[in-house]
């Protein structure tokens, strides 16, 4: 897969299990702030959030390895 396409897909990836995650950790925290279960949840919605941090943490390797291949030609 092209380094293009490879940043594009995980960058993109990332910034939505990013908002997923962040999303999912605030309705847990409401759900704590109701007395009703939510461990489970929270710790799901830190697993996605971190993914999300991953992924586009690493597209950045990929959107320079780009950079250099455009400027070699």
């Amino acid at each position: 897969m092209r380094a293009r396409t490879r940043w594009l897909i995980q960058g993109v990836g990332g910034l939505v299990l990013i908002g997923a995650g962040a999303s999912i950790s605030i309705e847990s925290g409401l759900r704590k702030m109701q007395s009703e279960p939510w461990f489970w949840l929270g710790t799901l919605g830190l697993i996605i959030l971190c993914s999300g941090v991953s992924l586009a943490a690493d597209s950045v390797r990929f959107r320079i390895q780009h950079q250099d291949s455009e400027r070699r030609g």
